[in-house]
């Protein structure tokens, strides 16, 4: 694995939350740090080259004040902001980027950027809003037995042994849709209900016999994932999901739920994509 956190920054306020965030995470995991700039000549004109050396400068200065040994380093790029990013994931333990940058409209919740990176890096990708004074101590997975799940659970896994913190691993379904008028409808509901409710509480057996130092519990509803993470992530440090999940079509590079999550869930999100997985 590679032993460096990479973090995407423009100067705006999103990007220092994620550079805090990711020398935190650097020093739990034992990891570097590397802050990389991408300089987009068509944004600031001619002082350009002041502009962004400037702002890599102040972003290295935050991280080293906060640093406590874990070695930071620097480089100024060019090119377009989103795929310099991807190609750096391709290297990197994971990405850091805050959730709107400089060109995000004020509107949106999530920035074209932060959306591009999530969907088609080559490892885990943390979206930071900004920075919370209160921490819960409780990781928050989504996990419904699909590859990018199990990926998604062992960076969960990790990240809440790093922090001795609780793992809550969710899972949550929707009805198939029966006709009210047929027959045994309501003893039809109850066996699915009974089975996905199952189902979710034996994938998490051997997560937890595997890790034993990690406190893992889990919940299960039939309710919409994204309503279900939406509502844990009140009480979570970080919610991790899997870009795509079982629903998910095969080209799409973000599934419905990691897409939902990114855009409704204010703690730092990370979505995790197989590294096997060829990334487009």
């Amino acid at each position: 694995m590679a032993r460096q956190i990479v973090v995407g920054i423009d100067g705006s306020a999103p990007a220092t939350a994620a550079v805090e965030w990711a020398v935190a995470d650097a020093r739990r995991r034992g990891l570097n740090l590397r802050i990389v700039h991408i300089c987009e000549q068509w944004r600031h004109g001619h002082g350009e080259s002041e502009y962004c050396a400037g702002t890599l400068e102040a972003a290295a200065d935050r991280a080293r004040a906060l640093a406590g040994g874990v070695e930071v380093t620097t480089e100024l790029l060019t090119g377009e902001v989103a795929p310099v990013l991807i190609a750096e994931s391709a290297s990197a333990d994971s990405v850091v980027i805050g959730s709107r940058g400089l060109g995000g409209f004020q509107g949106l919740v999530m920035g074209s950027v932060s959306m591009a990176v999530a969907g088609h890096a080559a490892g885990p990708v943390v979206v930071v809003r900004g920075t919370s004074p209160i921490t819960h101590g409780r990781i928050v997975v989504g996990y419904d037995g699909s590859e990018h799940a199990e990926a998604a659970m062992e960076y969960a896994i990790e990240q809440a042994r790093r922090r001795d913190a609780e793992l809550y691993v969710a899972y949550g379904w929707t009805m198939p849709a029966y006709s009210p008028y047929a027959v045994a409808y309501n003893s039809l509901i109850e066996d699915v209900m009974q089975e996905e409710a199952r189902a979710a509480r034996e994938r998490v057996v051997p997560w937890r016999e595997k890790n034993l130092d990690v406190r893992i519990t889990d919940g299960h509803a039939c309710q919409h994932p994204v309503s279900l993470l939406i509502e844990a992530s009140k009480q979570a440090d970080l919610v991790v999901v899997g870009s795509r999940g079982r629903g998910g079509l095969a080209a799409a590079v973000l599934g419905s739920v990691s897409h939902g999550v990114l855009h409704h869930v204010i703690c730092p999100v990370a979505v995790v994509r197989p590294r096997t997985e060829e990334t487009s």
